[in-house]
């Protein structure tokens, strides 16, 4: 029997519930995938390289439709976007929006962020990663699948830059506290906020049209913004 790799034995923070793939979004994928997708592979990726560039990296964990990241993309051009997904149907649907707003500064994979994080990007290469409405995990004996924990944290901590920003963002009130106290706990951040442990939504993180739904029906967003220490 072949012996079995640590990341099959990982408890994992996502389900792949997958629908069906739009004829747009087929397309998206088959005609956009080669010039602005990574594939799955073995080996540090070299960023630069890539984008074909010196800029600040931007990651983005779970990047749902890509909207909001297809928006950041287009009003920041002097930066470069690597946004992460499983789900294709999202995949294809931000493939298209980089299309049709002929983006440069954006590449796709669609993999496990956590093997991605741990297996194909070095040390010190990204300026910020952000983690926008991950799967809160509700229910107590699910907690544990929530991607944010202690150990991802510490390797966060070693692929973001000094100074590097870790901004997430969430509609659960319990899972924001979660993410608070295993943040306040790692050595290797400190809060941005100066009155309490959260932030308003700044600027650079568009408002989705799930976020203004939920705003509508009187729900709660909580930005959280941590810093490298030095």
């Amino acid at each position: 029997m072949t012996e079995q790799s640590p990341f099959m034995r990982r408890i994992r923070s996502f389900v792949r519930r997958e629908g069906r793939l739009t004829t747009g979004q087929l397309r998206a994928i088959e005609e956009q995938w080669p010039a602005f997708g990574i594939d799955s592979g073995e080996g540090l990726l070299d960023l630069d390289e890539i984008f074909a560039r010196t800029a600040p990296k931007v990651l983005e964990i779970g990047f749902g439709n890509g909207s909001s990241l297809a928006e950041q993309a287009e009003a920041n051009p002097d930066k470069d976007y690597l946004g992460i997904e499983v789900h294709r149907p999202g995949v294809g649907t931000l493939l298209r929006s980089i299309a049709e707003k002929k983006l440069t500064n954006v590449r796709v994979m669609c993999d496990d962020a956590v093997e991605v994080v741990t297996k194909r990007l070095a040390d010190d290469s990204l300026d910020c990663v952000q983690l926008f409405f991950a799967d809160p995990w509700h229910k107590k004996k699910h907690h544990k699948r929530r991607i944010l924990q202690t150990a991802f944290v510490s390797l966060l901590a070693k692929k973001l830059k000094p100074s590097g920003i870790l901004h997430c963002a969430t509609d659960w009130q319990h899972y924001a506290e979660h993410m608070i106290e295993v943040l306040n706990a790692s050595a290797d951040f400190s809060n941005l906020a100066e009155q309490g442990d959260y932030l308003p939504r700044p600027e650079s993180r568009p408002l989705t049209k799930f976020e203004q739904r939920g705003q509508r029906l009187g729900h709660g967003v909580w930005d959280i913004m941590f810093t490298r220490k030095p």
